[in-house]
């Protein structure tokens, strides 16, 4: 978890409205566009309508707007610098991979699906993930780079948190997990 100074929220703020400005005069909802964030998320966020920081929201504007780390590094508690710079260098270089993407020549909307076979109650059953339920059309012969690629920016800053625990804190979230997807099998709930 990163850690932010007491005035760090006001002051990031006021950086924020700075280079919306620059950047042509950006609104809210331009801004939360550009993120793929919802309207209420970044109205609540700009209008100190939260209660804590979101590091996730905040290294995604930065690398939305470009802002510089030396304007707001001073906000950041010393031990989680170094963090900091890391999750925000992963939003600008997922920025970065989708404007490359962009480039290349369009393509046809693709869904990507992968499935996973649990163990519930002795018996193996495919738990599908990804857009729709069917599991007949999954690919499974997606390699861990390719599973990795489909993952939004906020689920790899999830998967990003969950490697810098240590051992006993990863289980202890994979235990979570796991009892999740128990109840949900056992309540024949599809996604």
């Amino acid at each position: 978890m990163i850690r932010f100074t007491p005035e760090f929220l006001e002051n990031f703020l006021a950086v924020v409205r700075k280079y919306m400005q620059l950047r042509g005069g950006l609104t809210q909802k331009d801004l939360s566009e550009m993120m793929n964030v919802g309207i209420s998320t970044m109205s609540r966020f700009l209008n100190l309508k939260t209660s804590s920081v979101d590091e996730q929201l905040v290294a995604n504007i930065i690398a939305t707007l470009g802002i510089p780390l030396h304007e707001i590094i001073d906000g950041v508690e010393e031990e989680s610098t170094e963090t900091f710079k890391r999750l925000v260098q992963f939003y600008k270089d997922q920025k970065t991979s989708d404007q490359n993407a962009g480039e290349e020549a369009p393509k046809a909307h693709e869904t990507r699906k992968t499935s996973a076979t649990i163990n519930v109650g002795g018996k193996k059953q495919q738990m599908p993930f990804g857009e729709g339920s069917s599991v007949s059309n999954t690919r499974t012969d997606l390699t861990m780079k390719e599973k990795l690629e489909t993952l939004s920016p906020r689920q790899k800053g999830y998967l990003n948190d969950f490697l810098n625990l240590d051992a006993n804190d990863r289980d202890l979230i994979v235990d979570l997990g796991d009892a999740i997807f128990r109840y949900i099998r056992q309540r024949n709930m599809e996604f």
